[in-house]
Order: structure tokens, then sequence, then C-alpha cells
């Protein structure tokens, strides 16, 4: 081949490589734009629906927000909501707590142009507001601040007029107390965000009411009412005679309960000082909290424990009749004091000589009672007690129960002590709920303050002592009634019968000889005890006929109570002789 020809060869083959590589990368270029278009296609389609998702969401707020009343849009986060409570009725459906629709004035610190203005403008509608607080809280710069809880409507309208910019109002629930302080203790009180914070109130929200409202399943549905056990009449009759009895006696204090003997439930129970749920913290004209008024909040007859002086001699006598130690027909040496570990016991008024039994309860021995408890033994008083629920706490469901104390280690003084009821302390409610127990054929049923069924409360209770120790005890209390300190209890027709109480009250860890802790333990009516009824006087500094002790000052306490409620509790009179009594009214 020549060298033209051979040069001619290379340059068509050269031409042909040089076409197929043009050709390779028109086709690349091609493929690159067509993959270049679908990506952009892509994205634009994914802005559209982002926009239109963004678009969607802002439409749906805003609708929300038009739909919202524009004078709540101004609240922040974290904001307590309008939680709803029960209402709270008596065993009748009488009200005693429900909800009011409230507002409530915030601010918003960020839009507020002059705060002093403003302070000066609320001064116009608060006169005792605190210019200070107020202030501060204007210029803290934050989203949300309260300025005044549950306002009236008079005080809403009178800001509205002021027309400052950058306050609002807030719905909010009160909770109202129509009966003020007749049920207090029992029915409790809530805070400024509806949330109980003693009584019934409290329990409720223990019950599970706090985490509705705070899951937000309390706000703005209905709530079925909670029915207590009380009856509101027989409430107010109670703490009207225990009222006045304080003033009357000049005491420190002064209570009562009424208790079912049969189901257990509380039908009226008041302590005196108390207080105004409505108004559970009152301020003074200073500002501060009146500490004085905040006294009323303690309830005397369960969340405190007291030695309840000879009231005990029922449960000893009780205790040694359960035992087969004695019968009503026993005798025991009451003739001489008892010396012992260095002190003496006697005998107040003492007869000087051996007592019978029902003489023993009547003439209130504390030699003849601590005869008894030393009959029985030192193991066997605790766990009588014990048996009878004096000894623990006592189970219900009124929120904060005071514990009893008793010694640490029983010898054979505190046996003895204890017999007549000193060096043991329990609430004034479970010593009536104890006493129940002896009238009501020897069954320990623990006090409620709900309604509760003879079903469920057969179903609640338990034997503690015998029945024939339960007749021979409801006989002591009929002839103490009739012939012993309990005369000043009773009530012509409705046969009252029970256990008076003088305790030297223990001042700082020692007994006070002039100031006395009084008590009056009687069920009614003594042919069937259906009801007991205990009352207290704390350090009283007189009675009737100037008299100081229980007979004097808790004594005639049931003797009005009786007197009052008895017909309003159904309670039928009865007169003349037991083999031949007859009823006032027929029913």
């Amino acid at each position: 081949m020549s060298l033209i020809s051979q040069i001619s060869t290379i340059r068509s083959r050269a031409h042909f490589v040089i076409k197929g590589k043009n050709d390779g990368h028109r086709a690349s270029l091609q493929g690159t734009r067509k993959r270049r278009a679908d990506q952009a296609k892509q994205r634009i389609g994914i802005m559209i629906a982002g926009c239109a998702v963004a678009f969607t969401v802002v439409g749906i707020r805003l609708v929300q927000y038009g739909l919202v009343d524009p004078v709540i849009t101004g609240s922040i986060e974290n904001v307590s909501r309008v939680a709803s409570r029960p209402n709270i009725i008596d065993r009748n459906g009488e009200l005693l707590a429900t909800d009011l629709n409230m507002v409530s004035l915030y601010a918003d610190p960020r839009r507020i142009v002059d705060p002093d203005e403003v302070v000066e403008k609320l001064a116009q509608v608060f006169p005792n507001l605190d210019w200070k607080d107020t202030d501060k809280k204007l210029r803290s710069g934050t989203a949300f601040q309260w300025l005044r809880r549950q306002l009236t409507p008079r005080q809403q309208a009178d800001i509205l007029a002021l027309g400052i910019p950058g306050i609002g109002f807030r719905p909010e629930k009160r909770r109202f107390y129509p009966g003020a302080a007749t049920a207090s203790h029992i029915v409790g009180h809530v805070n400024v965000d509806n949330q109980g914070l003693a009584g019934m109130e409290r329990y409720l929200d223990q019950q599970g009411l706090a985490d509705l409202r705070d899951l937000g399943m309390t706000s703005g549905m209905p709530l079925e009412p909670v029915q207590l056990s009380i009856d509101l009449r027989v409430q107010n009759l109670v703490r009207d005679v225990v009222e006045k009895a304080m003033v009357e006696y000049q005491a420190e204090a002064a209570g009562a309960v009424i208790l079912d003997v049969d189901t257990g439930e509380v039908i009226a129970m008041a302590s005196v000082p108390d207080y105004d749920p409505n108004q559970p913290s009152r301020t003074l004209s200073d500002g501060s909290i009146d500490k004085e008024y905040e006294k009323g909040w303690f309830n005397r007859m369960s969340n405190a424990t007291f030695e309840m002086g000879s009231t005990f001699k029922s449960f000893t006598l009780a205790m040694g009749l359960d035992a087969e130690k004695i019968t009503l027909n026993s005798v025991v040496d009451a003739s001489r004091p008892i010396r012992m570990g260095g002190f003496t016991i006697k005998d107040f008024k003492g007869k000087n000589r051996p007592l019978s039994i029902p003489e023993v309860f009547q003439y209130s021995s504390n030699i003849g009672t601590a005869a008894v408890a030393d009959r029985v033994g030192i193991e066997g008083h605790q766990e009588f007690l014990t048996r009878l629920g004096l000894l623990s706490k006592m189970e219900t469901e009124m929120p904060g129960v005071a514990t009893p104390t008793q010694p640490r280690t029983w010898k054979k003084i505190n046996s003895v002590t204890i017999s007549f009821g000193h060096g043991v302390a329990t609430t004034p409610l479970q010593t009536a709920v104890a006493a129940a127990a002896l009238m009501n054929g020897g069954y320990l049923i623990q006090p409620t303050f709900l309604p509760r069924s003879p079903e469920d409360a057969k179903r609640a209770a338990r034997r503690v002592i015998k029945e024939k120790t339960s007749a021979d005890m409801r006989y002591l209390y009929n002839w103490n009634g009739i012939k012993g300190s309990g005369r000043g209890a009773q009530v012509e027709g409705f046969h009252v019968g029970g256990k008076t109480g003088t305790a030297d009250k223990v001042i700082n860890g020692r007994y006070a000889k002039d100031i006395n802790f009084n008590a009056f333990v009687a069920a009614f009516p003594m042919n069937k005890p259906k009801y007991v009824v205990l009352s207290i006087v704390d350090a009283p500094k007189t009675g009737v006929h100037g008299g100081r002790t229980a007979a004097s000052t808790a004594a005639p306490m049931i003797k009005a109570i009786i007197g009052r409620v008895a017909p309003l509790l159904g309670v039928a009179p009865r007169f003349g002789s037991e083999d031949q009594p007859y009823t006032l009214v027929n029913y």
C-alpha cells in the first residue's frame, strides 16, 4: 500500500471515531437536559404542595382564632384551664357547694404603654391594690401576668369602662358555699384555682378529680353531684348550740357530732371556732393574713386528739363485762385511794365504800374503774382498746385525721390511769364511734361522711364485743342518764343515756389543775339507741350554775342538741313507764 493510501485510510478511520464521539456526546447532553427538566418539575411540585399545606394550616388557625372570644386570645400557655367541680349536696339534696362563673383580670405586659397610668386607673376599681407589686408585673416584659382573680360583675364593668389596652379577662370558676360556715369543716374549701384543700373538697381531688382536671376533662362538662351523709338542717342546729356554748362558757373551743349507730353515717359535726369557706383566708387592711381567723381551720372533732376523761370508763367497764371478769352485780372496793408509783388515785366526791358496777359508773369512781382494769390485766386492756379502734388512726373519708397517742410501754400505772381516761389521747369522733359499738349490739363501724345503706353497713361492720355486753352497757348508760351525771342531758320523752368526762387539760406536757377538757358521750333513745351524740368543751371558764365540769357544760349541750334535732331525725318521743310506754303522736 502506498503512503498516500495509508494516510487516506487513517483519515477515514479518524473521521469515523470523531463522528462517533460527537454523536455520543450529543446523546449524553440530551439525557442530562431531560433529567434536569424532570427534577425541576418535581421541585416545583413539592414547592406547590408545601405552600398549599402551609396556607391550609394558616387558614384553619385563622378560622379558629375567629371563633374564639377576642377577650381570651391574649391568654398565654401554662395558665390553668377553666376547671369545674361537682356540686356537693346533703342527704336531702340541699346544696352545700357549687361553681359560679367568674372572670379574672390579666395583662400582657408587652402591650402595656404606660404602666404608671395603668396602675393609677386600676386603683380606682381596687382601693386595696398593691401598687408596687402590680407595677412590677406590668414591667416584667413577659407575655402573661395575673392582676386580680375572680372579679365581681361590677368590677369587670368598671375596668372595661377605663379602656386600658393590654389587659383582658379570662373566664374562671369560683366555688360558692351557700351555708358559709355552717358545715365548713366537713365540706372544706378550695384555692383560687378551684383545687380542693380541706374537707370533702380535698377528698374529691384525692379520688381522681384532680387527675381529670389535669387532663382537661372537667372543663365545661357537667359532673354528677356528690351527696354527703350530713343533714343540713341538723348541722345548722348543732353548730348553733356549739357556738353559743363556747361563748356562754367562755371556752377556748367547743364541738359536737351526731352519729348513726347502725350505719356509721355522720349526720352532723361542728367544731368552733370555724371559718367561712367562701373566704378561707381573710386579708387585713395592711395586706397581711388574719392568723386568728385561720385558727378556725382547725377541726377539733377529727383532726385533734384529747384525753377524753371519764368517758373512757364506758370502755373499761365494757372490757370487764366482755372478758367476764365482772357482771352488773359485781362489787369492787372503792373505800380507800390507790397509791402507786408515787401517785395517789382517788375519787372526786368519793363514797369511801364498796360499790356495785352501776354505782361505779354512776359516781364515776376512778378507784372502782382501776380495780376493773386490774382484773383484766395490762395486755388485755391494750388489746381491748385496740379492738375498739381507739389506739389506731381512724378510717374515714375526711382528710387529715389525727392519730391517737399512747404510752410506748404500758405499765400498771398506765393501765390504771387509762382506765379513767388519762394517758391515751384520741379524737372525739373516734370516741363516738367506739361508743356506738357499745350501743348497737357490739359492732364497730367506721364512720362515713357519704351515704351508707344498712346492707353496706353490715358488710363493713366488725363485731368487737358480745351482744350481752352491749345490752349491759345500754343499761349502764340509761342508769347514769336517770340517776348519775347524765341527768343534765336528759330530754323528756327521748330517754337519753350517757357518760360525762372531765379531764385535766395537758398544757406543755403537764396537767393543769385549773383547766379542763370536758366531754359527754350520749345515746338516744335508750330503749333502742339510734344515735350517739358527743359534745366537747375545751377550757371552759364557767358553766351552768358556775361549774366547770362536764356535767355543767358538755351535758347541757347534749340536752340542747337532742331537744332540737330529735324530731328532725324522726325519733318519736315516748312517755310513761317502761312497762306501759306511749307516744305523744302516733305514726
